[in-house]
C-alpha cells in the first residue's frame, strides 16, 4: 500500500483542486468560499478531476477514514476546522464563516506538530506586531467570541472572583490537549483552593445549555456549591471575561479569549495557546513549544491560520472585516431586553419583526396581554396605545431605503425603523430621529460617512421603493419646472405631519396660487398607480392645476430634473435634498425645520441648523435598521444599498427573461394580492384614536 504523499511547500502552493470524503465536508455550504480558488470534488471523482489533496475534518471518525482513504492513494491531508471567529450561531445552527486548514496536523492535537506552531514562531516584525494589537483592541471593542449568538450577561463580578470554564464531555479537544475528565476535577479544586476568598464562576458550555451534549460537573459536592456560582443560562463570554480576576480552563477556547482580554489563564491541559510563556501550565510544554510575545499568537491564530468568509459577499475577507460584522451583529442583537411582545403584526410582518429584533425572543400577543408584559412592547406604525414611558413602547415602520418593490405588495424589506419615543413621520411629538438632530453629535468621521453614502445613493439613483420604468424629459423653454408629489391620503403621515393641506389637490391648488408661471409636474404615489391604495379625494382633477401627470419613470428621472420639488410630508423630498434641488414643505416632515428646506409651516422645536450630511447621518445611518436578504443578519446601510443594486439589476434581468405567460401570471397574483390587502384593510379599519388624542400642532420640546 502506498504511503501518503507529503504536502511540500512547492504543491500546496500549486494546489487547485482537492477532494472531500465521506458526506460531512461536502455539506458545508461556505467551504467554496472559504477555499476560494480551489475545486471541490467528491472521493469518487478524486481520480478523474486530478485531485492533489484530501480534506479531514479535525479528529472525527470521519477524518480517520478520510485519511485511510487518501494513504491508500499516496494523497497528502489536509486538516480543516472551525476558525476562533467562527459564526454568530452555534455550529449546528449555522456554517462556518472561518477555517483552520492545516497540512501538519491540527492546532488543537498537542501530540504531533501543526502548522499554527510554526506560524506563531514566524519572526514578529513591527507590522505584524502592530496589526495584532490593532486586532486585540477591536475584539475587545466587538465584544467578539467563537459564538456570538448569546446575550450579555448582566451580572457582576466581585473584585478576586474567578472563572472556570466547562467543556463538552468528549471533545476531541480535550484528549488532543492530553487532558480528560479528571482534569476538570482539578481545574475546580485548584480554583477554590488559590482564592480562598473569591467567588468561583463556573460557565457552562453553549452546547450543553442547548441540551445537545453533556459536560463534566453535574455534581458538585455541598462545599463546592457554596462557594461556585453555576451560570446555567446562555451567557456571552465578554463580560465575564472583562471582569474575571483569572481564568481556568482544560483546554477551551476561552482560554486564548481572555488573554485576549489580558487576563491570567491557568491551563490544566495542553491547548494551543499553552506552552509559550503566556499562561501558568500544570503540564509540561512539548519542547517545540517555546516563549513567544502574545502579539505572535495572535497573529498567527487570528491572521495567519485561518480563512475568513464575508457573510455579505461570499467571497474571502480579512479579520478585521469579519470582526467588524461580527461586532455588529453583537451591537444590534443588544439593543433591546431580551424578551419584546408583538402586539397586532401579521404572519409576514411578524416573520421580518424576529429578524430586526434578533438578539430578542420576540412574544406575540394581545393589547390585553401586552399591559402586563414586563417587558417593551412593539406596534407597527400607528396603532392606538395608552401612553407609554419612552422605549416601553416601540413603533416599527418601514426605513427610507427598503426594498426593490412595493411595501402592499409584501415585499421583504431591507430596513425598518424601531423607535421608542415616537414615529419620524409624528410632528407632533419627538422621535428618536428627531431627538438624534436635535440632541446628538456628528462627529467628522460620521459626517464623511454619511457625505459617501449620500454620493453613492445619488450616484446609483437608489431610492425607497425603487420602482418605475421609462425615462421623462423636461419640458422646452425657460419656465421653471416644480414637481408636486402625491401620497396616498389615508396614510398617518398626512394626519399627524399636515395640520392644514392634507389632500393631494390641496397641494396641486396651493403651488399653482403660488407659482402661477411655473410648468407644474404632477407625480401621484407608487402604491396608487398599482392600484394597491385609493386615490385621493378629488385626485381626478389633478389635471386641471397642472400642466403634466407623470406616474410610470422613476421619481429619480424627475428629480435630476426639476427645479423645485413640493410635498406634504413625502419622503420625495429629502431625496430631493440629496440631490441638491429646492424643496418646499407644506407639512412637517422629518426633514423639514432644520434650515434645509422652506418651511410652510412653524417647526419651533427644530430650531436646531444641521447640514445636509448631517441629516443623511441621522435618517439613514443612525436611526434605521438594516437587515440583509443576503444573511439574514443585521447589516450597515452601505450594505444595503449594495444589495439594493444587485436586486434591482437581478429584477429587471428576471423581468426580461420572463415569458409572456408569467407575466400575465404575477399580474394575476398581484391584482389577487391587492384585493386581499384592500380586504384586511376594510376588516381591520386604522383606529384613528393615536391621531385624535394626540398632542396638538406645534409639539411640546425634545426630551
Amino acid at each position: 500500500m502506498p504511503g501518503p504523499r507529503t504536502l511540500t511547500p512547492d504543491l500546496l502552493a500549486t494546489l487547485r483542486c482537492v477532494a472531500w470524503h465521506g458526506r460531512g465536508v461536502g455539506r458545508i455550504p461556505t467551504l467554496p468560499g472559504l477555499l476560494d480558488g480551489w475545486r471541490l470534488v467528491p472521493a469518487a471523482r478524486a481520480e478523474a478531476e486530478g485531485a492533489q489533496a484530501v480534506l479531514a475534518w479535525g479528529r472525527k471518525p470521519s477524518a480517520q477514514r478520510a485519511e485511510a482513504w487518501a494513504r491508500r492513494r499516496g494523497l497528502p491531508v489536509l486538516w480543516l476546522e472551525d476558525g476562533f471567529l467562527r459564526s454568530v450561531g452555534l455550529g449546528a445552527d449555522e456554517p462556518p464563516l472561518s477555517i483552520v486548514l492545516d497540512d501538519q496536523g491540527i492546532y488543537y492535537d498537542a501530540s504531533r506538530p501543526s502548522r499554527l506552531e510554526a506560524l506563531v514562531q514566524l519572526p514578529l516584525t513591527e507590522a505584524r506586531r502592530q496589526r495584532a494589537e490593532a486586532l486585540q483592541a477591536a475584539w475587545q471593542a466587538a465584544r467578539a467570541s467563537k459564538y456570538n449568538q448569546a446575550r450579555e450577561w448582566t451580572g457582576q463580578l466581585a473584585p478576586g472572583d474567578v472563572l472556570v470554564v466547562d467543556q463538552t464531555a468528549g471533545d476531541a479537544s480535550i484528549a488532543g490537549a492530553q487532558a480528560d475528565a479528571g482534569s476538570f476535577r482539578r481545574m475546580l479544586d485548584a480554583a477554590l483552593d488559590e482564592h480562598p476568598s473569591a467567588t468561583v464562576w463556573l460557565k457552562v458550555h453553549p452546547d450543553v445549555l442547548a441540551g445537545r451534549k453533556r459536560g463534566h460537573f453535574a455534581d458538585l459536592t455541598p462545599g463546592q456549591r457554596s462557594r461556585v456560582r453555576v451560570l446555567a443560562a446562555p451567557v456571552h463570554p465578554a463580560g465575564l471575561l472583562a471582569q474575571a480576576t483569572a481564568v481556568y480552563v482544560v483546554s477551551s477556547q476561552m482560554g486564548f479569549e481572555a488573554l485576549l482580554w489580558q487576563r491570567p489563564v491557568r491551563c490544566f491541559g495542553l491547548p494551543f495557546y499553552a506552552g509559550w510563556g503566556l499562561t501558568q501550565d500544570e503540564l509540561p510544554a512539548p519542547a517545540r513549544r517555546r516563549p513567544v510575545e502574545g502579539s505572535a499568537l495572535v497573529h498567527a491564530a487570528l491572521v495567519d491560520y485561518p480563512r475568513y468568509l464575508d457573510p455579505e459577499t461570499g467571497g474571502p475577507c480579512s479579520p478585521e472585516r469579519l470582526l467588524a460584522w461580527i461586532g455588529l451583529q453583537r451591537q444590534q442583537r443588544e439593543r433591546f431586553p431580551a424578551e419584546v411582545m408583538a402586539v397586532g403584526f401579521s404572519g409576514w410582518k411578524l416573520a421580518s419583526l424576529r429578524r430586526f429584533l434578533a438578539g430578542s425572543r420576540i412574544v406575540s400577543g394581545s393589547a390585553a396581554a401586552a399591559q402586563t408584559f414586563a417587558g417593551p412592547v412593539a406596534v407597527w406604525g400607528r396603532r392606538a396605545w395608552p401612553p407609554a414611558e419612552p422605549r416601553r413602547l416601540l413603533r416599527v415602520e418601514d426605513g427610507f431605503l427598503r426594498s426593490v418593490g412595493l411595501g402592499a405588495d409584501l415585499v421583504q424589506p431591507l430596513s425598518w425603523v424601531i423607535d421608542g419615543r415616537g414615529l419620524h413621520y409624528d410632528a407632533r411629538r419627538p422621535s428618536d430621529l428627531e431627538h438624534a438632530l436635535a440632541q446628538g453629535a456628528c462627529d467628522g468621521a460620521l459626517r464623511a460617512r454619511a457625505q459617501r453614502l449620500r454620493e453613492r445613493l445619488v450616484a446609483a439613483d437608489l431610492t425607497k421603493y425603487n420602482v418605475g420604468q421609462g425615462g421623462w424629459q423636461r419640458p422646452p423653454g425657460d419656465k421653471p419646472v416644480v414637481l408636486v408629489v402625491g401620497q396616498v391620503e389615508s396614510d398617518a403621515s398626512l394626519a399627524l405631519g399636515s395640520p392644514r393641506i392634507r389632500t393631494n389637490l390641496g397641494l396641486l391648488q396651493a403651488v399653482r396660487h403660488e407659482r402661477p408661471d411655473a410648468w407644474l409636474v404632477y407625480r401621484p404615489h407608487p402604491d396608487v398607480v398599482a392600484r394597491l391604495r385609493a386615490r385621493g379625494a378629488d385626485e381626478d382633477e389633478a389635471g386641471r392645476w397642472c400642466d403634466e401627470i407623470v406616474a410610470d419613470p422613476p421619481i429619480t428621472a424627475l428629480l435630476q430634473q426639476v427645479d423645485e420639488v413640493h410635498v406634504l410630508t413625502s419622503l420625495a423630498g429629502f431625496e430631493a435634498l440629496l440631490r441638491g434641488r429646492r424643496v418646499v414643505c407644506w407639512g412637517l416632515p422629518f426633514y423639514a425645520g432644520w434650515g434645509l428646506t422652506e418651511d410652510r409651516l412653524p417647526a419651533p422645536r427644530r430650531g436646531r441648523p444641521r447640514d445636509l450630511d448631517e441629516l443623511v447621518a441621522a435618517a439613514l445611518i443612525q436611526y434605521p435598521t438594516y437587515v440583509s436578504r443576503r444573511t439574514g443578519h443585521f447589516t450597515t446601510p452601505e450594505g444595503a444599498l449594495d444589495e439594493l443594486l444587485a436586486w434591482r439589476a437581478e429584477a429587471a434581468s428576471a423581468q426580461s427573461r420572463l415569458p409572456g405567460w408569467r407575466r400575465l401570471w404575477q399580474a394575476a397574483r398581484r391584482a389577487v394580492l391587492r384585493e386581499a390587502v384592500a380586504w384586511r384593510r376594510r376588516q381591520v379599519p386604522e383606529d384613528d384614536d393615536f391621531v385624535k388624542n394626540g398632542d396638538e400642532f406645534p409639539p411640546g420640546p425634545v426630551n
